[in-house]
């Protein structure tokens, strides 16, 4: 069934299946002219146990900065991308609360509010940036969020030195003691965004789908193709890219999961998360583009890891833990593993820019109406510090912030600056957010 929304966005609805559109002028257009609203998207990347910073702070300031070796990922997109140093998280520092440090740059990266240190269930946080912006952003699509990474999360039992893991596996937060879970296993993403409203455990086509392992794309086949045909030439072509990307991701999916085994007459099904961190992060970015593509949200947190996190890196040659690592000591042999983790998480950030910039909507690339934003609430996993923290912002977004850039802000500028600037861009006046003591200034150029 071929439906179109009060927004004028098209949805092909099948039996388990709802897939949502990309803006299509030659459907969307009639009757309403344009879209109500251009659509102004967030992103928060987070990345644990901060960086090595001699290998991350450029020594010059203004367009032409050098590229250190743990931005070198960043080539190809480093005109859209600016460097912002100086910036602070200062309530997640001890307050007198002792060691936890992980625990607090987490909880108090988006949220700029020092974390109630308990390990019970009265935990207490403020609402994070993202959930700011999506009880606005979110009115217009149907998910007001999206909250993926790579690594689980809890809600409840002791982490950090007495802190809750709430605080340290969870990066946005919808009220002050409620954490936004985040989904780590792509195939699950997929079903959340391109399934029905209904579990798959309640709906059996859903269930028929996965053991025969058909495609989403398979329900909606004719209705896809009997809409291309009343299309324009330049509709035609964004409706077969974005299928065809659907179908590859899907592909994807399948082709990255561990596989288990339903019996001798079955097919295998797949099952987990991709074993590979890169491919796992890769496959998250892209459902995360496929989501605004189709203007499902507009507002996503996206944690590479949990802060503290212990988790090897084979795939760069990296068998230690990057928690034990992070506490370097000094060691050139750990700075040399660190530089290949750290630049490794950058080039997930990179991909996801990249994959922006190639993707167009009506009126340009995706990027120019996103803005993302990539950082730890640690500078220095060794001293656990919270100054000067590695910071990248990327995208056009509202009054797009000019890339390409190296900015240094004065020490001790709060990081709630930027998201107060951040909040401004995207149609949403606040005259404080957490620490913040005014917005960010500078980002115009």
């Amino acid at each position: 069934m071929i439906r179109t929304l009060p927004n004028r966005r098209v949805v092909l609805r099948a039996a388990g299946v709802s897939l949502a559109l990309p803006w299509l002028e030659s459907v969307c257009s009639a009757g309403s002219g344009t879209p109500s609203a251009a659509p102004q998207r967030l992103v928060f990347v987070y990345a644990p146990n901060g960086k090595h910073m001699p290998d991350w702070a450029p020594t010059t300031e203004g367009a032409k900065f050098d590229l250190p070796a743990t931005l070198k990922p960043l080539e190809a997109v480093r005109d859209h991308v600016s460097v912002l140093s100086g910036l602070c998280l200062r309530t997640a520092t001890a307050g007198g609360d002792g060691p936890g440090d992980h625990a607090r740059a987490m909880a108090a990266f988006l949220t700029g509010v020092r974390p109630k240190k308990t390990s019970g269930a009265d935990v207490r946080n403020g609402v994070s940036v993202d959930q700011v912006a999506a009880t606005v952003l979110g009115r217009a699509t149907r998910f007001a969020s999206l909250e993926v990474g790579c690594e689980g999360g809890k809600t409840a039992g002791p982490c950090d030195n007495g802190y809750s893991c709430a605080y340290q596996t969870n990066l946005s937060w919808r009220g002050e003691s409620t954490p936004m879970p985040k989904e780590t296993d792509p195939r699950r993403v997929f079903d959340h965004l391109f399934g029905d409203m209904v579990g798959a455990d309640a709906d059996p086509a859903r269930a028929k789908r996965d053991r025969d392992r058909r495609s989403v794309l398979d329900f909606v086949a004719e209705d896809a193709r009997e809409l291309g045909g009343k299309l324009a030439g330049t509709d035609r072509r964004k409706l077969d890219e974005y299928l065809t990307g659907v179908r590859e991701i899907e592909q994807r999916i399948q082709k990255a999961q561990p596989q288990v085994a339903l019996g001798a007459d079955a097919l295998a099904r797949p099952t987990g998360v991709p074993e590979q961190f890169g491919e796992h992060a890769r496959l998250l970015g892209d459902l995360v583009v496929l989501a605004f593509q189709a203007d499902l949200t507009r507002v996503v947190t996206f944690a590479l890891g949990n802060d503290g996190s212990n988790r090897s890196y084979r795939e760069v040659g990296v068998a230690d833990g990057h928690h034990d690592l992070s506490h370097h000591a000094g060691d050139a042999g750990k700075h040399g593993k660190l530089r290949a983790i750290n630049r490794l998480h950058v080039a997930q950030f990179a991909h996801l820019v990249e994959r922006l910039k190639g993707t167009r909507e009506s009126d340009g690339p995706l990027l120019n109406r996103c803005t993302v934003v990539y950082g730890s609430g640690i500078r220095d996993g060794d001293r656990h510090d919270h100054d000067d923290l590695p910071i990248l912002l990327a995208g056009g977004g509202a009054r797009a912030a000019k890339g390409g850039r190296h900015i240094r802000y004065a020490a001790g500028t709060p990081l709630c600056n930027l998201y107060l600037a951040l909040l401004d861009r995207v149609g949403i006046r606040s005259d404080r957010f957490g620490d913040s003591t005014g917005p960010l200034a500078g980002l115009d150029g």
